[in-house]
């Protein structure tokens, strides 16, 4: 069986290869040599030339044979949809739960998306806290509502009340760049409906999309001196930048370490990310989290202690997001991408995503170790201001922080996943009004893209679509 996934595997990757190359016309996606342009290589040797609907999806193409292989157990895995307990295969969904698989959230290995008018929510969630009413409230995790715990489960089994339904709607904002033209914004409105009990008045919710899976290995293979260097929370340097690490709660080590994954940078390891995906999105118990997401509510009907999610399964779908190629960046040497490049570092966006990092060793994973990488991020938590405030701490990121998100493979969303909803909510409905969002320490680079021209605004564009 093992052998047989690998000869698909093969024949698919040759036919993507094939296609792409017959398929893509050059004045669209026009790669260069790396001899010419390593700025190309986002993924160092695990940066993939591919450009289709696929990009996300592709093993780097340095592994070996063995790591190959364990990566495609991983990409079944990863794929594999769970059921209600008792079954053959992959039993121990829910009782609560968002999703039945983690292809179904990332889709093609791709970024999530708010629902639109009248669809079901699919790769969008609501993490839910108290308030902490402590005088030092910085570094602590968030307080679990009771009967909700810290995530709404909007789903759940035959004859156990889901948690409550999600509601969106949107108020429009415009927007008048110094040249003239009006660039609208949507701030979205989040309703909890149809709860299966009543909910605080003053529960913190916060949205958050599913975000792309792609070169994970490689942020998880920067030195966390390399990540600390660019932190200055209390902005000695007087740049108006406030890069701060988030140091979360590590459940393997037992100790606080430094957060690097998750919008808020709240997960220390690619191993706790995908144990936790499994437990609160769904339902499923491992060796990190013995207990099931509805433990002290009524759905929970029986307390099964065992790992419903075995460590080999959490070992190889971890390897698997470690060990996804990059898509390599194209039209480097464009004019116009040239150009927009020039004033992405003039309006001071390279500050927060910082364009190259050198990646140590990361154990067990040799194909993202010691590369050299683009990923346009320095994974530092940033004040972005109220507009894109959830007010909702977590761990030291406040109510008004984020993590830098990864631009690696922004340009490929739409080919990949069919959208262009950017931000952690997805509120954003293309690049530029992911841009004209950001506030806070990125308030003055927001003024200066204002105040461009539209033709520099279209370079700058053009510049994020060739990532």
């Amino acid at each position: 069986m093992k052998n047989y996934h690998t000869i698909i595997y093969l024949i698919l990757i040759v036919s993507l290869f094939i296609g792409c190359n017959s398929e893509t016309p050059m004045e669209v996606f026009e790669y260069e040599s790396p001899l010419v342009s390593t700025g190309a290589l986002s993924g160092g040797d695990t940066t993939i030339y591919d450009a289709s609907s696929h990009a996300f999806s592709i093993p780097a193409p340095n592994l070996s044979a063995a790591a190959f292989e364990k990566h495609l157990e991983g990409d079944v895995e990863f794929e594999a949809i769970f059921v209600t307990a008792p079954a053959e295969v992959n039993p121990g969904l829910g009782p609560i739960y968002n999703n039945v698989s983690c292809i179904n959230c990332h889709s093609r290995d791709g970024r999530g998306r708010p629902p639109g008018l009248d669809e079901k929510v699919v790769s969008l969630l609501l993490r839910l806290s108290l308030p902490n009413t402590e005088d030092d409230v910085s570094g602590k995790p968030p307080i679990p509502v009771p009967g909700y715990g810290t995530q709404l489960n909007n789903r759940a089994i035959y004859g156990t009340p889901a948690e409550g339904s999600i509601k969106i709607d949107y108020t429009e904002q415009t927007i008048t760049t110094k040249d003239g033209m009006r660039i609208h914004l949507r701030q979205p409105n989040y309703n909890i409906t149809d709860t299966y009990q009543p909910l605080p008045d003053n529960v913190e919710v916060s949205p958050r999309v599913a975000p792309v899976v792609f070169g994970l290995g490689l942020l998880e293979a920067i030195p966390e001196k390399t990540i600390l260097s660019y932190a200055d929370e209390v902005d000695v340097n007087g740049d108006g930048i406030s890069g701060k690490p988030n140091f979360v709660w590590d459940v393997v080590n037992k100790r606080y370490t430094l957060g690097r994954f998750g919008w808020k940078a709240n997960q220390p390891t690619l191993l706790q990310q995908v144990a936790s995906a499994y437990h609160d999105d769904m339902g499923l118990t491992t060796s990190l989290f013995l207990y099931e997401n509805s433990i002290g509510q009524p759905q929970l009907t029986i307390n099964n202690t065992r790992p419903e999610v075995s460590d080999e399964i959490l070992d190889v779908v971890t390897f698997y997001v470690q060990t996804l190629a990059v898509p390599a960046r194209r039209n480097v040497n464009h004019p116009q991408v040239m150009h927009g490049e020039q004033l992405f570092a003039q309006a001071k966006c390279v500050s927060c995503h910082i364009p190259t990092l050198r990646t140590g060793t990361l154990s067990g994973v040799p194909s993202v170790s010691n590369q050299t990488i683009h990923p346009y991020t320095d994974l530092l938590l940033h004040d972005m201001g109220p507009g894109l405030a959830d007010n909702r701490p977590d761990f030291h990121a406040s109510g008004t922080e984020w993590r830098t998100p990864p631009l690696w493979g922004i340009g490929l969303v739409q080919t990949v996943n069919g959208h262009t909803n950017f931000l952690h909510d997805g509120r954003a409905r293309d690049l530029m009004e992911a841009v004209l969002w950001h506030g806070g320490e990125a308030e003055k680079s927001r003024q200066t893209i204002l105040e461009m021209t539209k033709t520099e605004r279209d370079a700058l564009i053009a510049f994020l679509q060739s990532l």
